[in-house]
Formats: C-alpha cells, sequence, structure tokens
C-alpha cells in the first residue's frame, strides 16, 4: 500500500496528489497537522514535514525528492521532456516557486493568515501579508510574460512547472489572495489547470474554520 501524508494547504503536499493523480498511481492519504510534531510521524521522518511519500518499505520526504522518484519510476505520462534544455526550464522554474515565490508569498500571506491560527501560534500581522501580496503581483506578472509566449509554464506541453506552479497559486486562491482579473494569460492557464480530472479532490479538500470564495472550485471561474 503507497501512503501520502500530507496537509490539504501546504502547494508541495498539492503538488505531489497532483502528480499522482496524472501518473494514475493510487495512494491512501493521511491528513497530518505536522506541527503538532506526533512521535509515530516524527519516527517516520524526523524533519517533521510534509509531504512523505511511502511505498513499501521506501520513505522519502520533500516534495523535489518525492517527484524524481516517481518521475523516474511511473513515468506515464513524463512530466519532464526529452529535451535536456526544457528539463533545466521545467525544474528551474518548479524551483523558482518552490523556494522564491514560498519564501516572498506564501510564507507572508498564506503562512500569516491560515497557519497561524491553524498552528495557534498567535495573530497575522499585516504587515507581513501587504509585502506579500506585493510580491504577488511581481510575480504575477512574470508569470504573465511568460504564458505570452508559451501554451503551458515551461513550454508549449503540460510539465512539472506547471503543477507546482498551481499547487502555489491554488492554495493562496484558497483564502481570495489572487485577483486574476489583472493577468489574463495566468488566468487562462489556470482555467485549465484546475479544469484536469485530477485537481478536482483537490479544489473539494476544505479546512475547518476558512471558507474558499465561490469561484474557487467553479472550473469556468
Amino acid at each position: 500500500m503507497k501512503k501520502l501524508y500530507h496537509f490539504s494547504l501546504s502547494p508541495f503536499c498539492r503538488k505531489i496528489r497532483l502528480i499522482l493523480g496524472e501518473k494514475k498511481i493510487d495512494v491512501e492519504l493521511i491528513e497530518e497537522k505536522f506541527w503538532e510534531k506526533r512521535v509515530q510521524f516524527i519516527k517516520i521522518n524526523h524533519a517533521g514535514e510534509v509531504p512523505v511519500y511511502v511505498e513499501n518499505l521506501l520513505t522519502i520526504s520533500d516534495s523535489n525528492a518525492i517527484f524524481e522518484y516517481l518521475e523516474e519510476k511511473y513515468n506515464d505520462p513524463p512530466l519532464l521532456p526529452d529535451n535536456l534544455e526544457l528539463r533545466a526550464e521545467c525544474r528551474r522554474l518548479s524551483n523558482w516557486f518552490d523556494f522564491k515565490f514560498h519564501k516572498e508569498v506564501t510564507e507572508r500571506v498564506l503562512y500569516e493568515r491560515v497557519y497561524k491560527k491553524v498552528m495557534k501560534r498567535g495573530y497575522p500581522k499585516s504587515e507581513i501579508i501587504k509585502s506579500g501580496l506585493k510580491n504577488l503581483k511581481f510575480h504575477l506578472n512574470y508569470l504573465n510574460w511568460l504564458l505570452e509566449k508559451r501554451k503551458w509554464i515551461a513550454c508549449d506541453f503540460l510539465t512539472i512547472s506547471d503543477f507546482t506552479v498551481a499547487s502555489h497559486l491554488s492554495s493562496l486562491d484558497y483564502i481570495s489572495d489572487v485577483n486574476w482579473q489583472e493577468f489574463s494569460y495566468v488566468k487562462d492557464w489556470y482555467s485549465k489547470i484546475k479544469s484536469r480530472p485530477t485537481f478536482r479532490p483537490i479544489l473539494s479538500d476544505l479546512l475547518a474554520g476558512f471558507n474558499p470564495p465561490e469561484h474557487y472550485n467553479d472550473l469556468d471561474f
């Protein structure tokens, strides 16, 4: 039995769930409140972070390590191109969002608005949220520029980059922090990717105490 320890509003967990769905890998989802440092979970992953993927006697943490394993073992459909240069571009953009975007936006907006309340770690700081929203516009402008020239994020076909970006943006969209109307190319792209069957289970997730906006799970916005 394959298992995925995850938190529903974590972009890194969402990315792995989308990859598993695209590759049609059946997995048992285990919602993990990782901040509680549950002893049994710490034994599985000493870092105490999600996602964690378990397959038989193998345990893998870190979303990029999990993706690379799944991509090599379950290569249908491939989420990295055959072309060397395009593979590099896919990894560059995935890392851009998992590191730069995460630090400049996700930590400042999603963590302040949601994670602090869920983890009972104080109240959100408005100045941090404002700086995150300002940074968000910069990243969305960059995405809009990329998508003027490409059908998908990294190239003209669907790759891991699209699922990485969509995971971060969908987490922010749950709390209605993405102004899609200002970024038409990004909006059209996101409408396409969130219409995929693999996205539906994620869009149906609900976090107690937080209700998504009406457009969140509307496939036509």
